[in-house]
């Protein structure tokens, strides 16, 4: 049995991984913790009762400490998101996601918490040539989140080196679809969307750049499967994801075009290209982890949602 606290509990990926650890056997306690800055409580509807629920920022030690007493397990998602929209945001991004990890990593290994994992994203790859990217890649960050992503993984590798805290990163793919906490500034929800309000897709490039992607409830599924299950869960750093679900930016336009609707695709040529990655998984299949829901059935569900 393990008593967990989750950061940042009412964001995205958190609203989608909260009543999955409610409803889990192996949870004996669950602590979640967040600011309410971007996340709100209603996205932890239906999961209350079985939740000890604590408003802190990570940015403050007093208010990690706080929620981490008594707990052997955590899963550090809160963070800054919106990977370009952190190059306006640089201060706030590196306070939050470096600082806030070390302060989660410092109150982890002075309250004797047994593992930590530690929310990254394949975002920190930037703009790779190859097209077979495993965790052996060195990264090449091109904005502030995933610089910050970069550092906390090395900031946990050394809490690892020194002090023996026993910890993985997740490196997320591109997440899409419905979960209670939804982003929009995510390129898929906002494509399906603009698709269903008659709105053209704008795609800035050329849209030859790649992407894998994952939807929420398959991310949410690999937390709970690498906070819970350790011992198969053993790396260091994962690529989450699944090798079929790389996708140019322009496929998706095309993809999101045949299940909703035609509409019009409107390419800007962009003075700062974003990034691309094409990723391998094999390291995390090796983990019995696979994802349930793939892109064309996230986005017909998401239009579903939308619809009804």
């Amino acid at each position: 049995m393990s008593d967990l606290l989750v950061t940042g509990g009412c964001g995205y990926i958190g609203s989608a991984l909260v009543p999955l650890l409610a409803d889990d056997d192996r949870v004996d306690r669950l602590v979640v913790l967040d600011s309410l800055a971007s996340g709100s409580p209603r996205n932890l509807r239906g999961s209350v009762e079985a939740i000890a629920f604590r408003q802190g920022d990570v940015r403050e030690y007093g208010d990690v400490e706080s929620a981490m007493r008594g707990v052997d397990t955590v899963v550090h998602l809160a963070a800054i998101t919106g990977a370009d929209s952190t190059h306006d945001r640089r201060d706030e991004t590196y306070a939050t996601n470096l600082e806030g990890t070390r302060n989660v990593l410092t109150a982890a290994r002075k309250m004797g918490v047994e593992r930590v994992v530690l929310a990254s994203s394949c975002n920190i790859y930037g703009r790779a040539t190859s097209t077979d990217i495993d965790e052996g890649i060195e990264p090449d960050p091109i904005n502030p989140y995933a610089e910050t992503k970069y550092e906390a993984e090395q900031l946990l590798a050394e809490y690892a080196d020194e002090y023996g805290l026993d910890g993985t990163a997740l490196r997320l793919s591109t997440v899409h679809g419905d979960a209670p906490g939804i982003r929009f500034n995510l390129v898929v929800n906002q494509f399906v969307f603009r698709a269903l309000t008659d709105r053209p897709l704008t795609v800035y490039g050329d849209g030859s750049n790649w992407r894998p992607f994952i939807h929420a409830r398959d991310a949410a599924r690999a937390y709970r499967e690498a906070a819970l299950a350790p011992d198969d869960w053993s790396e260091p750093v994962y690529n989450v994801g699944a090798n079929e679900a790389n996708y140019r930016i322009s496929d998706v336009a095309t993809l999101i075009s045949e299940e909703l609707a035609t509409v019009d695709v409107t390419y800007l040529e962009d003075e700062h290209p974003g990034p691309s990655y094409h990723v391998n998984f094999d390291r995390v299949a090796e983990t019995g982890f696979e994802p349930a829901i793939g892109l064309r059935e996230g986005v017909r569900d998401l239009a579903r949602r939308f619809r009804g």
